[in-house]
């Protein structure tokens, strides 16, 4: 383990489940994994009664019998052990670009977490495997694409925790069996019902999920930010923020949005100045409030469904009671349908963050509606300036409306009619992800277009958190004098918005 994993702060999963901030820092590397004690019990609990089940014959799914549409298929006592590796060899049949690492790792995390409810019953030993994996950057590859809600990404995790399939470590590419070696971890032996408990339920939609719902959040807070500068070069009018007029609509979301854009825009000589300048703004400038109020209610809804979920032991069969007393329950846990909505409604409410601000992008670079220089360059003609960022961001907002469109509405029959409805929440998550990223981009490329839009204003004071976000941006890049190449600055800006530092200086300010 390097120095800097060891010095990482440990999280522990106990009786209490991880919430989706543990699991994204987990996930991002910026914190370690433990198991406690009153999990630990319970995990040994759940597996003794697997034990029983099996040394008394009886017929249990996918402990003692086949899966799926196989599920009457009895199995002999020597097949118990095989069926866990068979499961996940013959489950491992995703396609497609692989996971970013830190996706992967959610879902681990997530399996962990669910798996420490004690209503799985598996191996005590696989859920050490996936702390150690996590806890020494064994990545394992995992392909994309595949699940109509679970199964595939989980079995090709489960392959790397016996040594077979590839895995990322050090920043190298090396078969898994080869990490394992060189972490000084073992490869591990499966029992009976280990390759089904590492397929099943919702742990790679859960996992997913909260690595959405912590960046959709951080996304809100600077969509605000970006929106305030933004307000402020195109010379808005604050009367549409009133504390007065916004509590007539009391949406939660539109109360704080309103609330946050004056704390933003306090002091600001800019408002002052331009106070009167039009009667009435557009809508992208003065609905702020209303749309980014709306997309924060949205996101609260989905992190309800979420954290619910990982309260949640998502296993089939699930066993409960004691090995002296127990039930293992056929169920439909796996069915990932709650937060399958939830995902298709973060990606819908993102989008529209996106949609907005592109908007006000239009709007800076139009002189008609800005009234400053055509795309905010001085020399126009021989210069283009931010002309072509704003079919950027037009292009971006349109896969997002793409994007926005349900999964988890389609179904299809699988299994031989076993499974016969399914929810389409691993597809619907990646999917809000890439809402998310698109949205950030949109976003990084207001930023830039606000910052030098004020280059061309009266040189006034600005808000107090808008002053510092200004600030924040001309300390890495400098107004826009001539043409020059643009795409590495709107990646700058856009790593900047996943730099904890640079919202955490603005929101500071406005305290």
């Amino acid at each position: 383990m390097s120095a800097r994993q060891d010095a990482q702060p440990i999280v522990i999963r106990d009786s209490a489940p991880l919430d989706c901030a543990e699991i994204a820092a987990i996930a991002h590397g910026r914190a370690r994994l433990a198991i406690g004690p009153a999990a630990r019990a319970r995990l040994a609990n759940g597996r003794a009664i697997v034990a029983r089940i099996v040394a008394r014959g009886e017929k249990a799914y996918g402990i003692t019998t086949g899966l799926g549409a196989l599920s009457d298929v009895k199995l002999a006592p020597d097949e118990l052990a095989q069926i866990s590796r068979n499961t996940l060899l013959s489950h491992a049949c995703g396609v497609g670009e692989k996971l970013h690492p830190a996706e992967t790792r959610a879902i681990m995390v997530a399996l962990v977490n669910d798996m420490c409810h004690g209503h799985s019953g598996i191996s005590v030993a696989v859920v050490d495997q996936l702390v150690a994996f996590l806890n020494r950057g064994i990545d394992p590859v995992v392909p994309s694409q595949g699940s109509v809600g679970y199964i595939v990404h989980g079995a090709h995790i489960g392959l790397a925790l016996i040594g077979i399939g590839e895995v990322e470590m050090d920043g190298r590419h090396m078969p898994a069996a080869e990490a394992i070696a060189a972490a000084g971890l073992p490869i591990i032996e499966l029992g009976p019902k280990d390759g089904l408990c590492l397929v099943n339920g919702t742990r790679c939609l859960a996992g997913l999920s909260c690595l959405g719902v912590v960046e959709a959040a951080r996304l809100a807070d600077w969509a605000d930010i970006v929106a305030a500068l933004s307000f402020e070069a195109l010379k808005g009018q604050s009367d549409a923020f009133d504390a007065e007029v916004l509590n007539l609509k009391p949406h939660a979301g539109v109360v704080a949005v309103g609330g946050r854009l004056r704390r933003l825009l306090q002091g600001s000589e800019m408002v002052a100045h331009f106070r009167g300048h039009r009667t009435q703004d557009a809508l992208s400038i003065r609905s702020i409030p209303q749309v980014h109020g709306a997309t924060r209610d949205q996101l609260d809804h989905a992190e309800r469904q979420i954290v619910i979920e990982l309260k949640s032991a998502t296993d089939n069969p699930l066993v409960i009671g004691t090995p002296d007393s127990y039930r293992v329950i056929s169920n439909a846990h796996p069915h990932g349908q709650s937060v399958a909505m939830a995902v298709d409604l973060m990606a819908l409410a993102v989008a529209e963050l996106g949609s907005i601000a592109e908007r006000r992008i239009d709007r800076l670079l139009n002189p008609a509606t800005s009234g400053l220089p055509a795309f905010l360059v001085k020399q126009g003609g021989v210069n283009s300036g931010l002309m072509i960022v704003q079919y950027v961001a037009a292009s971006l907002a349109a896969e997002n409306k793409r994007l926005s469109q349900p999964a988890v509405a389609d179904n299809y029959v699988t299994s031989a009619q076993q499974e016969d409805h399914i929810s389409l929440g691993t597809p619907g998550a990646l999917k809000a992800l890439k809402v998310i990223d698109n949205t950030r981009r949109i976003l990084a490329i207001e930023y830039l277009c606000a910052a030098q839009a004020i280059e061309f204003l009266p040189r006034l004071r600005l808000g107090r958190g808008t002053q510092v976000a200004y600030d924040r941006l001309r300390a890495e890049i400098p107004s826009l004098e001539q043409d020059r190449f643009l795409s590495p600055e709107i990646v700058l800006v856009e790593r900047g918005l996943l730099e904890p530092a640079w919202l955490a200086e603005i929101e500071a300010a406005v305290i």
